[in-house]
């Protein structure tokens, strides 16, 4: 089958996880279970969520010069993913993020963006041929905002699709916005875009046609257990996600950025590749972590085929 070519640009994290019955306040200690040590960072997540579940894709990205770096590269490889344009960065760790999970299977997280932080302009220019290739580009908002800004302008110059996952929440510049064909924040990053709540259906079609105003066409804002808002050009509805059982909601949204994507450069329709997006989210949420909670496209196709 003939698919586009994918390019995500961002993050890659060792994920350090401790599953906890409550968390902690200040000055309190908490036992916890369960210490494992997961790869993760947002870019990572999403480029495994694309390479398993079928995408053409390459990862821009950047990795310290030590164990775990070199652990995360050939761990990207077997999960079909392009490593080309990952490079070891001399005196740098490899990003980390320490996660707790609650009994409910929520999370609190703090990172340090180690390598991640060495994702420069410069960086980028150097596999620039490869956002020019592809058919779309996909990022986050765990790298240099400056490198995101220049990984949009130059796809832009190319006709390549940009799509944002504008997250870890922050504000925006319109500049960036104007360049972007599709977002795809969850109530929380919407609110801090927009300034507008999202506490229903109605928040939500208010949310995207601010983001629509900016100058994006495709606004998809997801509403966690409850699906997501999907908004072409100003039409709205809401696409229902999967009933499951979770475990962890890690990587949760990732998954569906990934695995989104990978439907729409098999040129499925909007509406198909947010089902597909859902079917590899829910199968991630009911596994614990975030890349090991990622499905495999037999996984996502058999989903599917139950749910007719």
């Amino acid at each position: 089958m003939e698919t586009g070519k994918l390019v995500v640009l961002g993050s890659i994290n060792a994920d350090h996880i401790l599953n906890i019955e409550q968390f902690p306040r200040p000055g309190e200690t908490v036992i916890g279970k369960q210490y494992k040590v997961a790869f993760g960072g947002k870019g990572a997540n999403q480029a495994v969520a694309a390479g398993r579940s079928g995408a053409d894709i390459a990862f821009i990205a950047c990795v310290g010069a030590d164990d775990v770096g070199e652990r995360v590269r050939r761990q990207l490889a077997t999960d079909r993913v392009d490593t080309q344009s990952i490079e070891a960065v001399e005196n740098c760790t490899t990003g980390v993020a320490l996660i707790f999970v609650n009994g409910e299977g929520e999370n609190v997280i703090g990172i340090d963006a180690g390598a991640n932080a060495a994702l420069t302009p410069n960086y980028l220019a150097r596999y620039q041929q490869r956002v020019i290739d592809a058919d779309a580009v996909l990022m986050q908002l765990e790298s240099p905002l400056d490198t995101v800004i220049a990984a949009a302008r130059l796809a832009k110059q190319h006709q390549t699709r940009v799509i944002l996952n504008p997250a870890p929440a922050r504000e925006l510049p319109d500049e960036l916005l104007a360049m972007l064909d599709m977002i795809t924040p969850n109530e929380t990053e919407a609110e801090r875009l927009t300034g507008i709540a999202v506490g229903n259906e109605q928040d939500a079609a208010r949310a995207a046609q601010a983001l629509h105003q900016k100058g994006i066409d495709t606004v998809l804002i997801t509403l966690g257990s409850r699906g997501v808002w999907l908004s072409e050009r100003g039409e709205g509805k809401l696409v229902p996600a999967f009933k499951v059982e979770a475990v962890d909601t890690i990587a949760a949204g990732d998954t569906f950025n990934g695995a989104l994507l990978t439907a729409l450069l098999e040129g499925k329709t909007m509406q198909e590749a947010v089902r597909f997006g859902h079917a590899a989210a829910a199968i991630a949420v009911t596994r614990p972590g975030a890349q090991p909670s990622v499905p495999w496209r037999e996984e996502i196709d058999a989903f599917l085929q139950r749910q007719e």
